[in-house]
């Protein structure tokens, strides 16, 4: 069967709360996130690797705050100054990248408000990169929560949610074969799904275990 060159369709992403799976790992970051505004600090952090739904909980509580979101790269002194003292504010990806002078000045201004703010990064705070003596010593004593204690459930639930945010749906046993042979992290289940999508999309077939084992057998 001849393969065709998949037509780039909308992926539709949901950041609903009722749309965030729940486990373990994650009830602590979920249950803080619930709570607001009974929160016992204006300011907490979420850490977790790539995919863990850091940025899913970032904007359930945005939502929920109406919280402006930002990305930690894009700060800098001039925007700090364009956002109203009081305003809630999300900031993404704080240790994606180091922050540079200007960044890092806004992020501790910000912190020093004590409006309420939510702070996402992979590592935990105490290990986010800082120039500035004060701003680590805030990142330090952050109320942080982390995410992703990866579980067969978990996983699996996982893979059915990116394959139905791309209107997919697939065979339980898709799910089941995927996280048995692909690493266990949430940036390689993403990935996976990607790729059998535009595999099905070129060769014009359903994603099927057929497919998924032909995907792994090239990985092999």
């Amino acid at each position: 069967m001849a393969s065709q060159l998949p037509l780039p369709l909308e992926t539709r992403q949901t950041f609903a709360r009722e749309d965030f799976i729940l486990a373990p790992g994650n009830s602590a970051a979920i249950g803080f996130v619930d709570a607001y505004p009974a929160w016992p600090s204006p300011v907490a952090a979420l850490y977790g690797p790539a995919g863990s739904g850091k940025s899913h909980l970032a904007n359930v509580w945005a939502a929920r705050a109406g919280a402006r979101l930002l990305d930690a790269s894009a700060l800098d002194e001039a925007l700090l100054a364009q956002l109203p003292a009081g305003e809630a504010v999300a900031v993404e990806d704080v240790d994606r990248a180091p922050l540079g002078a200007s960044a890092e000045t806004a992020l501790f201004a910000l912190i020093e408000r004590g409006q309420p703010m939510l702070l996402t990064g992979r590592e935990a705070p105490s290990a986010w990169p800082a120039r500035l003596p004060d701003l680590a010593s805030r990142f330090r004593a952050l109320l942080a929560f982390g995410l992703w204690a990866p579980d067969d459930a978990l996983l699996e639930a996982l893979a059915k949610k990116l394959f139905a945010d791309r209107q997919l749906n697939v065979p339980a046993a898709v799910a089941t074969q995927m996280i048995r042979a692909l690493e266990r992290s949430p940036a390689a289940i993403r990935d996976f799904v990607g790729r059998a999508d535009a595999a099905a999309l070129a060769q014009k077939r359903p994603v099927t275990l057929g497919l998924i084992r032909e995907l792994l057998a090239k990985d092999r």
